[in-house]
């Protein structure tokens, strides 16, 4: 405890590991929200104006009528369009115009009229293809309801009365029909961003930052980095115990740093995390555990300077973070596809590909599987990390 404390003391003490640990992070992130918050809200689908042709065809249409009637109500908190019930010559004139994306023209065979390919003509294209295949499907289900009826007179010997059959089928579709309505609802995850990807990424950034704070702890106890660690190996003092404690001092500081980040891009930033935050800091911290060792492998591996040290901690944290995402959404995407491999030793990548399966998937597989890699990751980290310190011998201090 004497040492934790005092541990902790000096961590505080050392303005570069303040700056990287706990400020940093957070400058990031507000550049992050600058150059991000607007993205969405840019890309965000608008009400698409329409227009419908007024035909005999259309009146006798329940299906199409009652469905666009349905996705163009104003009270409808997914309407889709905004629709105008005009003329043939009108609707080519706003066309024309460009005052709407198309318009639906129901004759024999309902068509849609577009002057170009553009997200809202696609959407108008699919909603009318998806209608037409539902009336296709119920005049499947009604052919197949007046065969089965016809069969089960003849099985009853009873007097076949195809008229019959078909008015009683015809009577019950319209019956549906007249309480049928359309829309459109929205089940995709409403916490899921694509441009989260870049809070991942800082998050994993701040946890990997942690091995700063473990190459620290390891070189205030090495005798050829610091006079602390000549005073260190001449004392009577258990060395596992000053490593311990110094190791955990650097975790515990690590740990407020993650998250007084996540208290800031919670509260200041309004970066919304989804339901599972308690898994979300759950991994983070296991991402924490994981810099530290990173950190600490790295300073007894490497034999130089502690500044030395500091830029290959940097560099790769930053590397990993540039893998994963950070500086392009789809650098994951082309990673993840081309050399798969690469990202399941990148601790970055583990951390938010872990933050990502929680709003993709509706099971913690995949989760799961990112937390046990960062474990792994961490006690091969500590197994370097030992193993280059009983390595280690001096001729003098």
């Amino acid at each position: 405890m004497h040492n934790f404390k005092y541990a902790l003391k000096t961590l505080f003490k050392n303005k570069m590991l303040i700056f990287w640990t706990f400020a940093f992070p957070i400058i990031l992130g507000t550049f992050f929200n600058m150059a991000f918050s607007s993205i969405e809200e840019n890309e965000k689908l608008n009400i698409i104006p329409i227009a419908i042709v007024e035909t005999e065809e259309l009146e006798d249409n329940k299906i199409i009528k009652e469905t666009f009637k349905s996705l163009s109500e104003e009270e409808n908190k997914d309407r889709l369009f905004d629709t105008t019930y005009t003329n043939l010559e009108e609707a080519k004139n706003l066309l024309d115009e460009e005052k709407i994306a198309g318009y639906l023209y129901v004759t024999d065979t309902p068509r849609v009229i577009i002057r170009k390919n553009g997200i809202e003509e696609t959407i108008l294209k699919q909603v009318t293809e998806e209608i037409l295949e539902t009336e296709n499907m119920i005049a499947n289900i009604s052919e197949k309801k007046v065969e089965e009826s016809i069969n089960i007179a003849i099985q009853n010997k009873e007097e076949v009365d195809i008229e019959k059959i078909v008015a009683n089928t015809v009577s019950e579709i319209v019956t549906k029909l007249d309480s049928f309505t359309a829309n459109i609802e929205n089940t995709s995850n409403s916490h899921l961003s694509y441009t989260m990807i870049e809070y991942y990424t800082l998050i994993a950034m701040a946890c990997l930052y942690g091995g700063i704070l473990g190459m620290v702890a390891i070189n205030q106890n090495l005798a050829n980095m610091s006079n602390n660690g000549k005073r260190v190996s001449i004392s009577p003092t258990s060395k596992t115990k000053i490593l311990l404690s110094s190791s955990f001092a650097s975790f515990v500081t690590e740990l407020l740093g993650v998250f007084l980040l996540f208290l800031y891009t919670i509260f200041v930033l309004k970066v919304d995390y989804g339901e599972n935050l308690g898994l979300v800091l759950l991994l983070a911290t296991v991402g924490s555990f994981a810099g530290l060792t990173l950190g600490i492998a790295i300073s007894c591996a490497c034999k130089v300077n502690e500044n030395t040290k500091v830029g290959i901690i940097i560099s790769v944290t930053m590397l990993g973070c540039f893998l994963s995402g950070m500086m392009g959404i789809t650098m994951k995407y082309i990673v993840d596809t081309n050399i798969p491999f690469l990202n399941k030793i990148n601790p970055a990548n583990m951390i938010t590909d872990g933050f990502y399966s929680l709003y993709y998937y509706d099971t913690l597989d995949r989760y799961c599987f990112n937390l046990f890699s960062l474990l792994f990751f961490s006690i091969l980290m500590l197994m370097i990390a030992i193993y280059h310190l009983r390595r280690q011998k001096y001729d003098s201090i």
